[in-house]
């Protein structure tokens, strides 16, 4: 993205205000293990003709977030962050923002983190619809083929948009197409006139169905998460460093008790080669544990991966580690198990869950491995890692 004030010509706003009812935190809550904010930011410069991405935010935590991401961050104001407040007052304001510091770009789209699975090859169509003067303002709508119905004041079903004693066949009816809040695209000045979304010569831009999820409530956050891994696909891991629980990563979360006290687990030995191959790649690595045990510094110098143990504070201590090995957590994959994993695996930006693991912890997750923990899950990182620090096919 071009970031000279005279070169931004396609600006991507995205409203992300702190408050939200139906799902609090909303807009940093996670999906395939990235925070939704962050999920539209990508988006965004993944278009390869917008200019400027830009958040418009009222709270600390998503600005923080978004700055990481690689947005701009614009305060908003408190009177256009209530439950009342439009997108457009929010959209309004972040131009006129801009506009004071020189930025005047000719196309805006308007991105809303509440879709997570925005789709960057529509949003680069819509704005060049734009920017061609095919129209001057589209926004993302799924084909539809339903039939649609209303209650009356009865209480009895109506047809809408249709003759409900007419039963065409699909391939003889017309489709509609059904808005889905990823995206909407306008010529900036005819916006700032309209002061609304849709105005002037107004076009769709179709989007694949299973890509028009949008969030207002738990079930859907839910849903949405387990169709990240469908929508996102599965890939290579690119990650600079790891970090892994123990019990229930590194073992079946397991063990035997001799008649002394003494406890003893079960690992993989194909996990070890794993961690093998990522040390002799100058991957860093840490085994991150609460448990007190020493099996688990045992096993940390067999593999010669530094241990800290008997941490109850996770996510503390890791920052703590990162800052002391100059490690990037938005680079780094935690491979975790149980809950006590959620609050470490929030900070990283490869929350990674082993088959097994929690219902809770593989919602947080970016990845879930295939295998289990003990059961070769350390190894199938490792795989995923190294996969990621390869070059593909063709010249570089």
């Amino acid at each position: 993205m071009h970031t000279d004030r005279s070169s931004v010509d396609v600006v991507a706003i995205v409203p992300a205000r702190g408050g939200s009812k139906g799902v609090p935190g909303k807009n940093l809550r996670r999906v395939g293990g990235i925070p939704l904010v962050v999920r539209a930011i990508r988006a965004a410069q993944a278009a390869g003709s917008v200019d400027l991405v830009v958040v418009s935010t009222d709270d600390a935590a998503i600005a923080d977030t978004s700055r990481d991401a690689g947005a701009h961050v614009l305060d908003r104001p408190a009177e256009i962050s209530g439950d009342t407040a439009t997108s457009e007052s929010a959209v309004l304001h972040a131009l006129a923002t801009l506009r004071q510091d020189g930025i005047t770009p000719q196309v805006t789209a308007f991105l809303q983190a509440t879709s997570p699975f925005i789709d960057p090859a529509a949003l680069t169509e819509a704005i060049a619809v734009v920017q061609t003067g095919r129209a001057d303002s589209v926004f993302a709508a799924r084909e539809s083929y339903e039939f649609v119905w209303r209650r009356d004041a009865a209480g009895l079903a109506r047809a809408v948009g249709h003759d409900a004693a007419h039963r065409p066949r699909r391939q003889d009816r017309e489709p509609h197409f059904v808005e889905t809040g990823a995206f909407y695209v306008f010529d900036t000045d005819g916006f700032r006139t309209a002061g609304h979304r849709f105005f002037g010569r107004t076009r769709v831009v179709e989007v694949p169905e299973v890509t028009a999820v949008e969030i207002d409530d738990p079930e859907q956050l839910r849903f949405a998460s387990a169709l990240a891994r469908v929508v996102d696909g599965a890939g290579p891991i690119t990650a600079t460093a790891v970090v892994t629980d123990f019990d229930g990563v590194h073992t079946d979360d397991s063990a035997w008790i001799d008649a002394a006290g003494a406890e003893h687990v079960r690992v993989s030995r194909s996990d070890g080669m794993g961690v093998g191959l990522l040390r002799r790649a100058g991957i860093p690595l840490l085994i991150l544990s609460t448990e007190q045990n020493p099996v688990v510094r045992a096993r940390g110098e067999k593999l010669r991966v530094e241990v800290r143990q008997g941490i109850d504070d996770k996510a503390a201590e890791l920052r703590r580690w990162a800052t002391e090995r100059g490690v990037d957590l938005g680079h780094t994959a935690y491979l975790g198990n149980d809950v006590n994993d959620l609050p470490a695996m929030a900070l990283v930006g490869w929350p990674v869950a082993v088959a097994d693991a929690h219902p809770a912890v593989r919602e947080a997750a970016r990845v879930a491995l295939q295998r289990a923990g003990g059961d070769g899950a350390v190894r199938e990182l490792a795989d995923l890692v190294l996969a990621g620090r390869r070059p593909g096919p063709g010249p570089h």
